[in-house]
């Protein structure tokens, strides 16, 4: 009975749900997967097998599933306020977040402005970043500059500054154009001529100043995602390079946009990734992590004297841009539990002892004759397979399967990006299953 519950699963989900970032027609050979429950870092079929969350569900799982802590925040809340329009109304939860919030940023960013999806946050940002401009008189700013290989979500303004050709190619037609520097990808130094990764953040930024230097007026913000660009492969750059466009944008007048919707909430290191390099964006991005994995939230985050620019008696200097469920209070309560385990817990000290014995366990692969580029920033872990056939990822997936592994390499490239919540036993089991999984993948 078991096994005809879980097959009737599949069928049901492909017969009616069309899966995201996915080509259906995989599924004709590689398996779906119904989940029936989560507990801690594991997730568990309708047959009870396991897989132990190594990607923390596309990133946003930060501290387990059914977290007990986080489950008793949003049971409470359901019992007060589950949701209320945020315009001409507020409430508690959106309120306190909003002031931990700007309070992690020493106050350098003192509103939030709430969505639900990590697009839906670099959206508001361009808008924001393009009416400001125009608020204060310079309507010609109208650009924007991403990075080479940069990902910043599949909505059209999003996708626009978006640079990875799998996502992008086909919506060309729709897009408005964007200009695109020099990644600082730490793996494109050259390393033949002695050139570090420093020396590569300091040419990517030279990139950057020589655009600035020729379009300034016309540009109103460059989009990073800083320290790793996720979706290109773990791309890892140098907190230099952030210093360094931060001048540039302050020299050019050209806004900084942060998209820490991946990177952020201690992924890689710090509770935000711009802390690392000691400076603060115009506009910084959050999700993902946020609400710790439980429900759809997302923020801007911004300094106050581009609020001022929107603070008119004109209905029109008003930004406008709205969500129904923004700031819903469960959401937000479930950010609120999230923080308070941060800081109960001293969640980032304790990442860096966890992460230790990962990148130590983890050293029969950074050292495997078929891996090359292993790097690690905070809890963030990748290596770039040597020889990958075109259908590597997809197998991969399928053997770590097998291993009771959920790991999703993005091509060539293999990375970890786990719970904070791993046991010893835990971080030595995922070190040693990824080496067999590899392996086993490669020989295939």
């Amino acid at each position: 009975m078991q096994d005809k519950t879980q097959s009737e699963w599949v069928a049901r989900s492909l017969r009616s749900v069309w899966h995201p970032c996915t080509q259906m027609q995989h599924h004709e050979t590689v398996p779906l997967i119904p989940v029936s429950r989560g507990k801690g870092a594991w997730l568990y079929d309708h047959e009870g097998r396991r897989y132990l969350d190594a990607i923390s569900s596309w990133w946003v799982n930060l501290f387990g599933h059914a977290n007990p802590r986080i489950n008793a925040a949003l049971k409470d809340q359901l019992d007060t306020l589950e949701h209320a329009m945020l315009a001409g109304f507020t409430h508690e939860p959106v309120i306190e977040l909003s002031e931990k919030l700007s309070a992690l940023t020493g106050h350098a960013l003192g509103h939030s402005f709430y969505a639900s999806d990590g697009a839906s946050a670099v959206e508001i940002a361009l808008k924001m970043s393009f009416h400001s401009w125009r608020n204060n008189g310079k309507a010609g700013k109208q650009e924007f500059v991403c990075l080479k290989g940069s990902y910043h979500g599949e909505t059209i303004g999003a996708l626009a500054v978006t640079d990875v050709a799998l996502f992008k190619d086909a919506y060309g037609p729709l897009l408005r154009a964007s200009q695109t520097v020099m990644s600082p990808d730490a793996r494109n130094a050259d390393a033949a001529a002695g050139e570090t990764a420093e020396d590569m953040a300091r040419r990517a930024a030279a990139d950057v100043e020589r655009l600035f230097v020729e379009k300034a007026d016309k540009i109103a913000a460059i989009i990073i995602e800083p320290l790793v660009q996720c979706a290109t492969g773990m791309a890892m750059h140098e907190p230099l390079y952030l210093k360094l466009v931060r001048e540039l944008c302050d020299r050019h007048q050209v806004h900084l946009i942060l998209d820490e919707i991946a990177v952020g909430c201690g992924r890689t290191g710090t509770f935000f990734a711009c802390e690392q390099a000691a400076v603060w964006p115009d506009f910084l991005c959050l999700s993902k992590g946020i609400s710790g994995g439980y429900l759809p939230l997302s923020l801007v985050m911004t300094r106050d004297d581009i609020y001022q620019a929107f603070y008119s008696s004109d209905v029109t200097r008003g930004f406008l841009h709205s969500h129904s469920y923004t700031g819903n209070p469960l959401a937000c309560r479930a950010a609120l539990a999230t923080l308070q385990i941060f800081e109960e817990d001293d969640v980032l000290e304790a990442n860096k002892v966890k992460a230790a014995r990962l990148t130590a366990a983890l050293q029969p692969l950074a050292q495997h004759a078929k891996v090359r580029n292993f790097r690690q920033r905070g809890m963030i872990w990748a290596f770039d397979a040597i020889g990958a056939t075109p259908d590597f990822s997809r197998r991969f997936f399928a053997t770590a399967l097998e291993h009771e592994l959920l790991m999703r390499p993005i091509g060539a490239t293999v990375y970890m990006m786990p719970p904070y919540i791993l046991s010893d036993d835990e971080i030595d089991g995922l070190a040693a299953n990824t080496l067999a999984v590899f392996d086993k993948t490669m020989a295939g």
